[in-house]
């Protein structure tokens, strides 16, 4: 039963106050129209809680633009949107493209650093964020006393004498709700056993990211991926406001799971001198991702923090086959993931995050 402005309402009660859902929460399709995002279909999300986030249906159905109750839960880059015939797949030309927002997909077959693996050349996160999704539907409907948003489509990464993979996504939320939930099946339709890499790249800015705000994880190791990293190893879960000169750290995070498998962790920033605070959270489950890659890039314009679930590291696929991390997906494989990211919009929900994160440490 959803919650609205403070009072909790039955399906039939809330009907009564409103000829069509989309007056509180829903899902709209729209096509972009200017510059280089010009041509890029969208589905616009809404929950009447204040939380709206945008899906970028021909960019793997990644979600670029997230705000609650006006504030921006994501950064944005200087590249901004751009459709996905601008892609440029040679080694760091994926940043041309990379228009930052809330959830960007690095896979499917290779993810991290540009290299060469086995002979073959590899740019920076892979292709799936650069392909459309084709049989998309997007929809909403009463489930009982809940009202369910959605979007599902199928993203293929495929070639002609190599891998055919496809991610069947379906992102969703309810009305009332302060967030939303990711479910991924990505299934290997070839003949042939396939490398699989996979990081959701989540890009938090301003005013989540500001001077005090804080990681909160279950951290029980940290490890700076290189020297530059090692610098402020001590500080990986404290930033700063922006600087200049800033070079990028990168830290992988060994979390601590529930009984059931799960993680989670969260960038918040507590305002105490407003008396306020909110924050964002991710949870998954570590079986199915059981790396943390936390960004931490404080530079000036380029000011955010990842933290990014993945089932491999970002040095490379080929250090990925060294250190006997790579993955794969056997012929008719088939692997599913599920994310849950939502907003903590309190600090008494950031103490309760907190005080969940200490229990999983055992403080």
């Amino acid at each position: 039963m959803p919650k609205l402005f403070g009072k909790q309402f039955s399906k039939e009660e809330l009907r009564t106050y409103v000829g069509s859902m989309e007056q509180l929460a829903g899902v709209r399709a729209g096509v972009l129209a200017d510059g280089r995002a010009a041509g890029t279909r969208v589905a616009d999300f809404w929950t009447g809680t204040g939380l709206e986030f945008s899906v970028l249906l021909d960019r793997g159905m990644d979600i670029s633009a997230a705000r609650w109750q006006g504030k921006s839960l994501c950064w944005r880059s200087s590249a901004g949107v751009a459709h996905p015939a601008y892609y440029e797949p040679e080694g760091l030309g994926w940043l041309r493209t990379f228009g930052g927002g809330l959830v960007t997909t690095c896979g499917l077959t290779y993810a991290g650093a540009p290299t060469v693996d086995q002979g073959e050349e590899l740019g920076l996160h892979g292709r799936v964020s650069h392909l459309p999704a084709d049989s998309v539907h997007l929809d909403a409907e009463w489930d009982g006393d809940d009202y369910v948003i959605w979007a599902s489509g199928k993203v293929r990464e495929a070639r002609v004498f190599g891998e055919n993979i496809v991610l069947s996504r379906k992102i969703f939320t309810r009305l009332g709700e302060n967030r939303f939930w990711i479910h991924d099946r990505v299934e290997n339709e070839g003949y042939q056993t396939t490398e699989h890499m996979l990081l959701y790249h989540i890009n938090l800015g301003f005013p989540v990211v500001d001077e005090g705000s804080v990681l909160l994880a279950p951290s029980r190791s940290v490890q700076p991926r290189d020297a530059e990293a090692e610098k402020e190893r001590e500080a990986y879960a404290e930033f700063h406001a922006p600087r200049p000169g800033y070079q990028e750290k990168v830290y992988y995070h060994d979390l601590a799971a529930g009984a059931d498998g799960m993680v989670s962790a969260a960038v918040v920033n507590r305002d105490t001198d407003a008396g306020t605070g909110f924050g964002v959270y991710v949870a998954y489950s570590r079986n199915e991702l059981p790396y943390l890659v936390e960004w931490k890039m404080m530079g000036q314009g380029t000011y955010v923090v990842g933290m990014e679930p993945s089932n491999c590291l970002v040095g490379g696929r080929d250090q990925e086959r060294a250190a006997g991390r790579l993955q794969f997906l056997e012929p008719g494989e088939c692997r599913e993931y599920r994310l849950e990211i939502g907003v903590l919009s309190s600090l008494l929900e950031i103490t309760a995050f907190e005080e969940q994160v200490q229990a999983l440490l055992g403080k």
